[in-house]
């Protein structure tokens, strides 16, 4: 094992998609992670739990994911970058807490490794059924960011982008990983860490006498300050005005609320990342992500075979959803097919943003498994006659 001074792994490693998503989590400075262990989720933090002591940071493992989606919390307003690991029934119950996270601009990372659904499912097998959920769990308007890994590496490079997103915009950021891309080892090559970009938190330079925890400078996100520095301020859940104070007025509302979803709508541009191949002249666009965007290769693969103009828009940022490119790619591509491990979901906002410019075919999986190639392959076919 090398590590740097730090302690943190460099190098050429072996590793799955969880052990590479603790380590991306490291990397990125996190030193707190609280959770209640569920597959195929947990071995995350049991690897968090052995390598977080030697670099001076704490596991908790809670009573229930409740208590593990507001104890991280804590963490960060003490000064930490924190994060919770969990799976389809945990992340069901952190949604109070997600949409407290938003509410009080508190950055964070929940992980949700998903699996079979709904209630307890398929402990063991993935699904991707969990998307919505991740934009629209908690009640309230509010925006959130969400990453999608396709492999160990991804769930290395992601954790780190999605600690990078949380800080940048104060928000409770969402890896959407599943089983399967949690648990298959591939080779992840972890740099040196004067290579790797890490985004520091929002602390104020401001005296206590001058400092306001919710008044922002012009990018709609606000400066934080952290316990036990002598700076006064209210944390809650109420709509609150720039000291923190409880203001429930329709005014207050509105210039809050706004603001928690234009910070994001506003950098969707830079926030929402995707792969694409071979799309420009496309007849037919593969719309996919996780695990099924590498089963969707194969079938792209044997479209091409055949002579089919196909290009591939793989999803890496599923929330903010990219909708500028899929309506510049919508007025010039006949159809779009979208494969994912559900009945449909995000196949809704390509729908949505093709407009009936273009056709959309689901390829919809109940979960459990993978797509097979030839299904997706058929999709495209039908699209492109």
């Amino acid at each position: 094992m090398h590590a740097d001074p730090r302690g943190v792994l460099t190098g050429v490693h072996f590793l799955d998609g969880d052990h590479a998503c603790c380590e991306g989590a490291l990397t990125a400075g996190a030193r707190f992670a609280s959770g209640y262990p569920i597959t195929p989720s947990t071995e995350v933090v049991e690897r968090f739990a052995a390598r977080v002591p030697t670099l001076g940071g704490i596991f908790i493992q809670m009573e229930d994911e409740l208590a593990a989606s507001i104890a991280l919390q804590g963490a960060v307003w003490g000064g930490a970058k924190a994060f919770t690991v969990t799976s389809g029934p945990g992340f069901s119950l952190m949604m109070e807490h997600i949409g407290y996270a938003a509410m009080t601009e508190t950055p964070c990372v929940f992980v949700n490794v998903q699996r079979g659904g709904p209630s307890t499912g398929l402990p063991t097998l993935p699904a991707q059924a969990d998307m919505m959920q991740a934009r629209w769990g908690s009640h309230g308007d509010y925006g959130i960011i969400a990453l999608c890994p396709n492999s160990p590496q991804e769930c290395f490079d992601l954790t780190i982008q999605a600690f990078n997103f949380a800080e940048q915009f104060r928000v409770p950021v969402m890896l959407m990983m599943d089983e399967v891309v949690g648990h298959m080892t591939e080779k992840v090559v972890i740099p040196p860490a004067e290579q790797i970009e890490i985004f520091p938190r929002r602390h104020t330079s401001k005296p206590p006498a001058d400092y306001l925890p919710y008044e922002t400078n012009g990018d709609m996100v606000p400066e934080m300050a952290h316990a036990g520095e002598g700076y006064k301020f209210h944390i809650t859940g109420l709509t609150h005005d720039e000291r923190g104070y409880p203001v429930m007025t329709v005014p207050a509302q509105d210039k809050l609320v706004r603001r928690l979803q234009q910070k994001i709508e506003r950098a969707a541009d830079e926030i929402a990342l995707y792969e694409e191949e071979k799309v420009d002249d496309a007849e037919v666009v593969v719309v996919s992500y996780g695990i099924t965007s590498r089963v969707a290769q194969r079938a792209i693969e044997l479209a091409r075979a055949q002579g089919r103009r196909v290009g591939k828009f793989r999803l890496i940022t599923a929330w903010p959803f990219p909708e500028h490119r899929i309506r510049q790619l919508a007025q010039r591509t006949k159809a779009f097919v979208v494969p994912e491990l559900n009945l449909g979901q995000m196949v809704r906002e390509v729908e949505r943003l093709a407009g009936g410019l273009s056709r959309v075919l689901p390829v919809s999986h109940a979960g459990g498994g993978v797509h097979r190639p030839e299904d997706i392959l058929q999709a495209i076919l039908e699209a492109a006659s």
